[in-house]
């Protein structure tokens, strides 16, 4: 039989509660939802700021990130507030 297909017998300790399961997929969710978030940042940011790669950033390069990082922040927040909002309650 498929271990899927049937609960575990009572008392064997196996079983995962539905609670616990959702716990750990929704902290899934978030870690792959941030490390995509700031591999994008990282990304724009980067191929927008820095004209010339070199070991090091300037400091008009390292502003630049900075500046494009906090708007990119921000304006994530407002998007997500937006559609949290106009979510039916």
């Amino acid at each position: 039989m498929d271990p899927f297909s049937s609960p575990p017998p009572s008392g064997s300790g196996l079983g995962v509660s539905n609670e616990v399961m959702m716990g750990q997929v929704k902290q899934q969710l978030a870690q792959a939802y941030a490390e995509e978030f700031f591999g994008t940042v990282r990304d724009k940011c980067f191929s927008k700021c820095v004209t010339k790669p070199s070991s090091s950033l300037s400091g008009g390069e390292s502003s630049c990130i900075s500046r494009c990082v906090e708007r990119y922040i921000e304006a994530t927040g407002i998007i997500s507030r937006a559609v949290i909002s106009s979510l039916p309650r």
